[in-house]
């Protein structure tokens, strides 16, 4: 009988765990709610190829290259604007990590010393240096906004990135 009890108990919180309507993952900052539909910010460090600044952008910060473009494609998915800030590596990751961006760019790699102050995407491409060195690259999202971080892994799997 007292087993019974004990088992009736389990039940009963399990299936009131169940009932709260937590999902997981989650995005305390609640990141991928509110650029989904709205303005993604996202930070830009010049890098070669994957990040270009363009002379003569007027004012307004205009981004191209490789990591722009795959940027302006997820924002379309997320009916989202971009809202670009440039600047080092060093200052984004900053402003990241205090809630100012949502995403940087910047042909970083898997060996980033900012995966300190930020979560990293899986790596969704690779290159290789003048030296040979191969490069895994990734990019930055605020740290514990596990939803927006999957959705973006997601994006990268789907459009044959990662």
């Amino acid at each position: 009988m007292r087993r019974c009890k004990v088992l009736f108990l389990l039940l009963a919180a399990l299936l009131a765990l169940a009932g709260c309507g937590t999902s997981y993952p989650a995005d305390p900052e609640g990141t991928l709610d509110r650029v989904r539909g709205g303005t993604l910010r996202v930070g830009a460090s010049p890098n070669r190829d994957w990040v270009r600044l363009p002379s003569g952008s007027g004012g307004a910060a205009r981004v191209e290259g490789k990591e722009a473009e795959l940027v302006q494609q997820f924002a379309e998915r997320l009916g989202a604007d971009i809202e670009w800030v440039t600047g080092t590596e060093q200052v984004l990751a900053d402003e990241l990590k205090h809630g100012g961006l949502d995403l940087v760019i910047g042909g970083l790699d898997d060996k980033t010393p900012w995966s300190t102050h930020a979560g990293l995407t899986r790596p969704y491409t690779e290159s290789r240096d003048s030296r040979g060195s191969l490069h895994r690259h990734v990019m930055l999202v605020p740290l514990g906004e596990n939803a927006f971080l999957l959705e973006l892994d997601r994006f990268l799997l789907e459009s044959g990135q990662a």
